[in-house]
């Protein structure tokens, strides 16, 4: 690669001069036309000459590069992995971008394979580009995308597979229960997209900007003990973080208990109740939900990862003995908590596999906790 990585990774995907953007010192972005597909954007950090690997960044669902990996009270883990000698390359799925007018029948493509081409298209310019090995790195939904993207790949410059608090499939055996809810939640996806609702909102872009604009006022929502009265804006938006478990909505069951680890006691009126978040400060929240494009979530690819979880391979299948690269999983105990069938049938298939449940933590702790780095981030460097 040559003194100008960004350019060249824009030549090599067919991107004009005016498709990079500056964000910051030592991080440009790149928009990706596909004239099937939409627009999708590539991040790039980091020193492409002194560089000793590349690491590609998937963000979760809903979610984009600049949220998920570039947002912090300190370092982000994108500069982490930077300041290790990663060139870091971020590719963000082509629903970030979408708005009310374009949402259409062309999102029933953007499930799990939809969005695994995209990251083919970007992992294959960049190793045009550089002999470098490269890792993939996901969270949440982008976690599930590196690990099916592995599972299909048999070139020798995936080294590792870096995955922050996703599930796998669960085990019929001991997790009869959850496979079943897994199966209903597929069914479910799969009938709204037949319906012609292409993505879901999971609100919390909504739910953030009525906590910003009016902290206090009513949210409409009864607070669940007696006596009654309403969560304020604040005080819903808390509790949806810390208590998502205990929400309404069809996968809301997939958390052992949050988003975000912290506590939330019930005082005699609303106005009393106290809250607070432990690991990861609600401005590093704040500062995330509001580098969101859309918020969006396709349907196709909510039915994809329900069908993982649900071991319903007619619907999509990972092959899991097929991953030869190392994987690192890291799981959050108050997140997608410790279930590690699709980590077992990874090693069963001879990869190495590191698999942990980190205590304490919440879904996006592993990426925004002011601690995340001495918990987390320093398990995923390559062992020396």
């Amino acid at each position: 690669m040559g003194t100008d990585v960004v350019r060249e990774l824009g030549a090599a995907l067919g991107c004009g001069d005016r498709a990079v953007v500056d964000i910051g010192p030592g991080h440009r972005r790149l928009a990706v036309p596909d004239r099937h597909r939409g627009r999708f954007t590539v991040d790039v950090l980091g020193d492409d000459g002194a560089a000793r690997r590349v690491v590609h960044l998937l963000p979760g669902g809903g979610l984009n590069v600049a949220a998920d990996y570039c947002t912090a009270q300190g370092r982000s883990l994108a500069h982490f992995l930077a300041d290790h000698g990663y060139l870091v390359i971020g590719t963000t799925p082509p629903e970030d971008a979408l708005t009310p007018d374009r949402i259409g029948p062309q999102c029933a493509d953007w499930g799990l394979d939809g969005h695994r081409t995209d990251l083919e298209r970007v992992v294959a310019a960049v190793e045009s580009l550089t002999a470098l090995p490269y890792e993939l790195l996901g969270h949440s939904a982008g976690a599930a995308l590196a690990l099916a993207t592995a599972a299909r790949n048999r070139g020798e410059a995936l080294r590792r597979v870096l995955v922050l608090d996703t599930t796998g499939p669960y085990d019929p055996e001991t997790e009869p229960e959850l496979v079943a809810k897994a199966e209903a939640l597929t069914r479910l996806f799969q009938q709204q997209l037949e319906a012609g609702v292409w993505t879901v909102d999971p609100g919390l872009k909504g739910l953030f900007a009525r906590a910003t604009t009016a902290p206090d006022a009513p949210s409409g929502v009864p607070r669940p003990v007696d006596g009654a009265g309403q969560f304020s804006n604040l005080g819903l938006l808390h509790y949806a973080l810390t208590h998502t478990r205990d929400l309404p909505g069809p996968a809301s069951w997939i958390h052992h208990r949050g988003h975000s680890s912290g506590t939330y006691a019930f005082g005699t009126t609303p106005g009393e109740d106290r809250f607070a978040l432990e690991h990861s400060p609600l401005a590093v929240w704040t500062e995330a939900i509001g580098r969101l494009g859309s918020g969006l979530q396709p349907t196709a690819l909510l039915r994809d990862l329900a069908a993982v979880w649900a071991g319903l391979t007619e619907v999509h299948r990972i092959d899991w003995a097929a991953i030869r690269a190392e994987v690192v999983w890291v799981n959050a105990e108050f997140g997608r908590g410790d279930h590690d069938l699709g980590a077992r049938l990874i090693r069963r298939g001879g990869a190495r596999v590191d698999y942990r449940v980190v205590p304490g933590y919440g879904h996006g702790d592993v990426v925004w906790s002011a601690t995340a780095e001495r918990d987390v981030w320093e398990s995923l460097l390559p062992r020396r």
